[in-house]
């Protein structure tokens, strides 16, 4: 019967209803973010949030994460640049002004002085009547890693695992929701770790703490689980979409069997493997940026498509970050790519959608078998060394060498054109960009008068405060730090007497020391050979005859990491590609004065001092270095900088002096050394290599 009419007497049934999914919740939505000064941060969180953000990330300046006070010598430049300068409780009530922190989940990137954050978290909390038994949120709080690929360490690791230990101890009893540590493999990728060695050095770390607070006696052992339940992850999704994935997969399933055998956690709600990522910033480019949007979605999907694998806290860079300091559009641009996923497709409505593929377990278990092995490894360097866990494995710079040896290998694979970088190494043509057609526009420009508005405000608190009873504090704190007793009762003492950041990681560095970790450049090896007709033996050829005609032994390059950034990963393979060249490299590490790096220069007599900086503190560290210099009688050193420089200020650079500027468009490292050697030659009035190798009488 056509037309669909009924025949007489029959009932047509009823079509049936499409049955509507259960959707799943949200993971949390975030942004990494925070400028200037905390009355300006304030402003952004509060417009966050008004667009739909669910929980906030703060980022901390330099000073305020390396323990130093916004007028400290070092801080000089770096205040406010790459994140909020919190010196006292003061700025910490700004910074939260209006925003109830009993409703909100709050993740603070702080390591080195985490213990000082949070107290001054807790305080503000308290004036504004917060039940602190129910604040939300994270402290990162992992310095494993800082010695390793973020440099933001202050105190020795033994230290530095008591603070720790100390949190962990205390918010178990005070702040049973909060996540006292975020044990962190993002920058070890960013440090070159492969997802073997990210998922290994990870979970050594996690080990190595949970095993001191339960020696520690501080926890009773049947609240161990409590313990294990609060512990979080924050990894690193990088652009390889089936590896990223199966590796927190390969995290998880390790993360059950650590808990339940090594700990005998028997409630799996406790024994769940809970993290948040950030997609991969460093691998975000300035050439053709607008692709960075596409690698950042790519890089999202990793750990959200796969329910069982899926993040609990996604926080996205915008893509200009290897630009500069994103502006307030180009982070919500990053919210909405989240908040598409979430409430447009249908993935929400699904379980996972991966089970039982072969291919997503085959290399799930590749990944956990690697990893185990890797972990027997780095566990057997403490069982031998008498110290059980991953301190010795740091100390003896085993984990800073294979994270430095695995970067080089992959720089040597995207020169060599083997991972192609689409706009970097391949399909490099490219029509004007309108977003960055006026780059100046492009990216946020922190005021430089906003740093001398910290420091007056700085110099008004320490003269309005009750100084006694800050000094009071402060003495308090330094018997404590002497005893095995906690230090957080200490700590938030000193908080309400109104000490400042730079007063308690002073006081605590008499007690403790400061540590300067390996560099890991030394046990590098070798990652491009010098083939004979290739690049690298052509530099070599030069480095040697340069040093020939100059009567110097060897060429020598000195790598400087004037102020506070610890990101050193370009430092290193510059330092390496160096060596490997012929040079010989004068490395220090990171965290060096202007003075110190010129006081180098002039001891070690180099022939060229290369600066890294991608704190944006270049404007005023560079100059400074130049000035040195100059009164230090050194005229014929050529200085170069490397790291995320804007192109105007590369020209104001170049107007005073720096003989070349390099940035992250220039990924061949071994073309660097080559312009090195060229710049040595015409400041010493030798003709550039290329010419003198072709001219009359060389062969």
């Amino acid at each position: 019967m056509e037309g669909g009419a009924s025949a007489p007497g029959q009932e047509r049934p009823a079509a049936s209803e499409p049955q509507k999914r259960q959707r799943d919740r949200p993971w949390l939505m975030r942004t990494y973010a925070g400028h200037s000064t905390a009355s300006d941060s304030n402003a952004l969180y509060r417009r966050n949030l008004a667009k739909g953000q669910t929980g906030l990330s703060v980022a901390f300046d330099l000073p305020t994460q390396t323990g130093y006070d916004s007028d400290h010598v070092l801080a000089r430049g770096e205040v406010g640049r790459v994140g909020v300068p919190v010196g006292h409780v003061g700025d910490m009530r700004t910074l939260f002004d209006g925003i109830p922190l009993e409703q909100t989940n709050t993740s603070m990137t702080i390591n080195a002085t985490a213990m000082w954050l949070l107290a001054m978290y807790q305080v503000v909390a308290e004036e504004q009547g917060a039940d602190i038994a129910k604040l939300t949120g994270t402290t990162q709080n992992d310095i494993v890693k800082e010695y390793l690929s973020r440099g933001t360490h202050v105190f020795p690791p033994g230290p530095s695992v008591r603070l720790i230990t100390d949190m962990i101890a205390y918010t178990v009893g005070t702040l049973p929701k909060w996540n006292p540590i975020n044990i962190c493999s993002y920058h070890l990728q960013e440090a070159g770790a492969t997802p073997v060695q990210e998922i290994a050095f990870a979970m050594c770390t996690a080990i190595t703490v949970l095993d001191a607070v339960r020696d520690s006696g501080q926890v009773p052992a049947e609240r161990m689980g409590e313990v294990v339940g609060r512990i979080s992850f924050f990894v690193n999704a990088g652009v390889r979409f089936i590896e990223e994935m199966c590796k927190m997969r390969a995290f998880g399933q390790l993360w059950e069997k650590v808990t339940r055998e090594r700990y005998g956690i028997e409630d799996a709600k406790q024994r769940r493997f809970r993290y948040g990522v950030q997609v991969n910033s460093l691998g975000l480019t300035e050439a053709q940026p607008e692709n960075n949007v596409q690698r950042i979605v790519l890089e999202m999907l990793a750990v959200t498509l796969s329910k069982d694998a899926r993040a609990r806290a996604v926080q996205l860079p915008a893509w200009n970050e290897a630009l500069g300091l994103p502006r307030p559009w180009d982070q919500q641009w990053s919210l909405r790519i989240q908040q598409v996923l979430a409430f447009e497709s249908d993935l929400l409505e699904y379980g996972d959608v991966f089970n039982g593929s072969h291919v997503i377990e085959a290399k799930t278990a590749e990944l956990l078998a690697g990893a185990e092995a890797e972990i027997a490894k780095v566990l057997e360097m403490g069982t031998r060394a008498g110290r059980p866990g991953i301190i010795p494995a740091v100390e003896s710079g085993y984990l800073k060498s294979a994270l430095v040896a695995s970067h080089a290998e992959r720089r040597a694979r995207i020169e060599a054109g083997e991972d192609k970088i689409v706009g970097v190494n391949c399909f490099d043509t490219t029509e004007e960009n309108p977003l960055t057609t006026d780059l100046d526009a492009a990216i946020m420009v922190v005021d430089p008068a906003s740093e001398q508005a910290v420091l007056t405000a700085l110099e008004d608190w320490k003269a309005t405060r009750d100084d006694a009873g800050a000094q009071l504090a402060l003495e308090r704190l330094k018997t404590v730090a002497g005893t095995d007793e906690n230090l957080m009762a200490a700590t938030l003492d000193c908080v309400r007497a109104g000490v400042t950041t730079g007063e308690w990681s002073f006081a605590l560095r008499e007690v403790f020391g400061e540590y300067r970790a390996p560099t890991g450049v030394g046990g590098a090896p070798v990652a491009v050979a010098a083939e004979p007709g290739g690049e690298l033996a052509a530099v070599r050829e030069a480095v040697a005859a340069t040093a020939a005609e100059l009567g110097a032994g060897k060429l020598r390059l000195l790598v400087g990491k004037p102020g506070l950034d610890g990101h050193s990963n370009g430092a290193e393979q510059i330092a390496v590609r160096a060596r490997d060249a012929g040079f010989e490299v004068v490395y220090q590490g990171i965290r060096l004065t202007p003075e110190q790096i010129v006081s180098a220069a002039v001891a070690e007599d180099v022939h060229c001092v290369g600066l890294s900086i991608l704190s944006g503190a270049h404007p005023e560290l560079v100059p400074d270095v130049l000035r040195r210099l100059r009164r230090a009688g050194v005229e014929d050193v050529p200085v170069i900088v490397g790291g995320i420089i804007p192109a105007a200020d590369g020209e104001a650079l170049k107007a005073a002096g720096v003989a070349a500027v390099f940035t992250p468009k220039d990924f061949g490292i071994t073309t660097i050394i080559g312009r090195i050697v060229d710049e040595i030659r015409l400041a010493n009035r030798l003709q550039p290599w290329a010419s003198a190798a072709t001219a009359p009488g060389r062969n």
